[in-house]
């Protein structure tokens, strides 16, 4: 029945085995599952012997686990297999004995095409009719078996773990979510965050400029730094000034989920969300080391990871950074020392224990603001030596679990403690600088824990196929900080003589400490109809307990808080074909306030949000690419606002509608691009001051634009790659205030690098940020933030 199947697997070079698209979750199209991507396996490797440990079930499971045991690639469509039954494989023996094992008594066949792919098809009856047709489309079988375990060599990712909680296709999942590859990051040389996240749709960033007391990010128009940072799922919550940045070179991707996020996260504000991957084990042994110089600018790091041993259940990696910076800018400083060891254990099929724990201390310097129409070098500083930090050393330990308890069934517990320490000084002026300057000095101390417990069930009966996910999180957060006013004596703009830390007053502020509670409980169900409709509904329960504890100069301030909220998200997807779909999605935000409670009138309420949004998503056969574009409409109630220098209400709406075109391809296996487009028509609808109304919130602007190409020229004989790349970010012209009567500029920032490599394993780039050294006000209110200038990076790296 083989036709000669198993001598064709012994005789390739390459062997690609197929299974079908979502073979591990609900069977909606076919996909392959491969070890890495586009696998390479030598005839030797086929014919030696391989250990399965294959349990019986369903043909489509087992399947998957063949491909990822056999480190080989199987390709079929999911209607061939649905319903079928696999018996038991355990022993060694090689892949095509294993193969036609898992296929008797199927009905089943396999072929080999030219291009070295297996199928696995239909047997053809006695006419020579072919009983079903079969569907083709090739992957990354670890991105499918775990999008967050896989490194793409592409800008494009094809899966997400984020926008549902379960391992989905991006072109099935009913929302907007836009992925940053550790390819693109690298390309980019990234040196923070928001540098990242520049190039995609329906974000902005740096909007206080070269300020690095956080990763500044807006996504459709509303402020996300401080509750829509998340890192391998977990939230990152910022409760004032103390929180952690994340390291970029420690990160393997990074999504961005785009509207409001709570029947799946819990709290957070309608915008959307940020969810970083850290690093993680590898199978494959791997490494590297380089060295970054530039103008007042030193970074020494590596990464190299790998199986403890050649038999081993354990593998291992390990990441470090260490660096001693400087901007352009006067008495600034960035130095980083970051470690992170990563083990992961796999005791048997179906069973991982991930541990994750990293040590990030960074000294670095807050923004630098100058009086607003001040025409000055954005390089002055007008603060104190001495007294201008923003230092934090923090301490991740966490884990990620997953164990399936049957065929059908997984449980998957994350948890991480989270613990960081501040130190914060720094003087600005609030009017002119030459009479007085003042400021702050505070100390801060974070402690935070989260887990996240998950349990999933995937079935299929008829023309259904139901993927169930039941939740339960838990996270404990606790802030102190102790701050002190500074204030020193004024200082020239056009020519500062600084005084020194001596000159600089200190009286206490306030003690504040504020410890939260938060609980969600939540259900979601993918309903596949027919393998065209995807029903998504989601729903959950959040209840957060808030206490604060604020000494000041006028006494001790207790407040105490319960919030709870019932979130829910209703999508639907229609495959139009296998490559291309259209959704529509409803979904709440719920977003409590838990901070500087004694300035409401009546006590703040949670802020709620809603957004309707429609969207279209195209994956080309041809190339690897994918191209999104979505309609939203996000409305957030309860906004709050000043009415008085001591008081606040929440009589303030804002409205967000518009358009997000985003696209991201690799052609010709040697140029990446990436190309975002926003339109945001953004509105204040409700407002404690009448003249407001109708006005575009601070901050939003009207249009946001990005192109990112790299071309690689391939090398001959002793000449190697060489790859240029260019990009551009615009954005558009906003207001500082909501009642726009303080406009700031759009501007537009290019970027370019070049790439060289030396020899397989030595590379040398040069990355240039702010290429023409554009000279922008990011922010202005009260003070000018200018943009960052132009910076030049060489970066030697070798590969192995």
């Amino acid at each position: 029945m083989m036709n000669g199947g198993a001598a064709r697997l012994q005789n390739r070079g390459r062997v690609v085995v197929v299974a079908s698209a979502l073979m591990m979750t609900s069977a909606l199209a076919p996909v392959v599952f491969v070890s890495t991507a586009q696998a390479q396996v030598s005839a030797s490797g086929v014919d030696a012997e391989h250990a399965f440990d294959i349990p019986a079930q369903s043909l489509t499971s087992a399947l998957a686990q063949f491909g990822v045991q056999a480190g080989v690639q199987v390709t079929v469509d999911g209607a061939l297999v649905r319903g079928h039954e696999a018996p038991t494989i355990n022993g060694t023996m090689r892949a095509s004995t294993a193969l036609e094992a898992l296929l008797r008594g199927s009905g089943l066949d396999y072929d080999v095409t030219s291009d070295g792919t297996v199928v696995i098809e239909a047997v053809t009856s006695s006419a020579g009719e072919e009983v079903l047709d079969t569907l083709r489309v090739e992957a990354n079988a670890a991105e499918a078996a775990d999008p967050t375990k896989a490194i793409t060599d592409s800008f494009v990712a094809n899966r997400t773990r984020t926008a549902s909680k379960t391992n989905t296709a991006i072109i099935d999942d009913p929302a907007s979510v836009s992925v940053i590859t550790q390819k693109e990051m690298e390309t980019r040389n990234v040196q923070r965050v928001a540098e990242a996240l520049g190039y995609t749709s329906g974000v902005t960033v740096d909007e206080y400029g070269s300020d690095q007391r956080s990763d500044f990010v807006r996504i459709r128009g509303f402020y996300q730094s401080t509750l829509g940072y998340y890192r391998d799922g977990l939230p990152m919550r910022v409760y004032n000034f103390t929180n952690g940045r994340m390291e970029p070179y420690g990160l393997q991707q990074i999504d961005i989920l785009k509207g409001s996020t709570s029947s799946l996260f819990g709290l957070n504000g309608p915008g959307g969300l940020v969810n970083a991957t850290t690093k993680r084990p590898q199978d494959e042994a791997h490494g590297e080391v380089f060295t970054t110089f530039g103008e007042d600018h030193l970074t020494g790091g590596g990464d190299v990871g790998g199986k403890v041993a050649e038999d081993s259940n354990w593998s291992y990696r390990l990441t470090a950074l260490w660096q001693d910076a400087a901007s352009s800018q006067d008495y600034s400083q960035d130095d980083r020392l970051y470690i992170a060891p990563a083990f992961t254990f796999k005791p048997k099929a179906g069973t991982e224990l991930t541990i994750l724990t990293n040590y990030n201390n960074r000294k670095s310097t807050p923004g630098y603001g100058f009086p607003r129409g001040v025409d000055v070098d954005p390089d002055t500083f007008l603060g104190e030596p001495g007294f201008h930090t923003f230092n934090t050393e923090e301490t991740n330990v966490g884990y990620e679990f997953s164990h399936a308890l049957n065929d059908n069934l997984e449980f998957r517990q994350n948890a991480r403690y989270n613990h960081v320490d501040l130190t914060y000084q720094h003087l600005y002026s609030t009017g002119d600088p030459t009479s007085s300057r003042t400021g702050t000095d505070t100390r801060g101390e974070l402690n935070r824990f989260s887990v996240d417990n998950q349990f999933e069930y995937d079935t299929s009966w008829d023309r259904f196929d139901s993927k169930s996910l039941v939740g339960f999180d838990y996270s404990y957060g606790y802030n102190d900080e102790r701050a002190y006013t500074a204030s020193a004596p004024g200082i020239s703009v056009t020519n500062p003589s600084y005084c020194g830390v001596s000159c600089v007053s200190l009286s206490f502020n306030s003690d504040a400490q504020t410890e939260q509670n938060s609980y969600g409980l939540y259900a979601q169900e993918q309903l596949t109809i027919h393998d065209d409709w995807i029903l998504t509904l989601g729903g959950r329960y959040d209840y957060v307990q808030t206490d604060l504890d604020s000494l000041g100069t006028s006494g001790l301030t207790t407040i105490e808080r319960d919030d709870a909220a019932f979130t829910s998200r209703l999508g639907l997807t229609y495959k139009v074909t296998d490559g291309l779909s259209v959704y529509g999605n409803y979904s709440e935000s719920f977003q409590p306030i838990y901070s500087d409670a004694g300035y409401y009138d009546n006590g703040p309420e949670p802020q709620e949000g809603e957004q309707y949004e429609v969207g279209v998503k195209y994956q080309p056969e041809a190339f690897d690419a994918l191209f999104t574009a979505a309609l939203f409409d996000l409305t957030q109630t309860n906004v709050v606002q000043w009415i008085s220098s001591t008081e606040r209400n929440q009589v303030g709406e804002v409205n967000s509608r518009g358009l997000e075109l985003e696209g991201k391809f690799q052609l010709f296996d040697n140029m990446n691009a990436t190309l975002a487009y926003t339109y945001m028509d953004a509105e204040v609808t409700k407002d404690a001051t009448a003249s407001n109304i109708g006005k575009r919130p601070a901050s939003v602007p009207d249009q946001v634009a990005s192109a990112w190409f790299d071309y690689t020229i391939p090398g001959q004989g002793s000449v190697g790659d060489l790859t240029f790349g260019a990009g551009v970010r615009y954005v558009g012209g906003t207001y500082a205030d909501n009642g726009n009567t303080l406009p700031m500029s759009a501007y537009a920032v290019s970027d370019a690098m070049i790439n060289y490599m030396v020899t397989d394993n030595v590379s040398l780039a040069v990355n240039v940020s702010n290429l023409f050294d554009r000279e922008y006000v990011a922010y202005s209110y009260s003070e000018d933030y200018y943009g960052p200038g132009r910076t030049v990076l060489g970066t030697l790296k070798y590969s192995w």
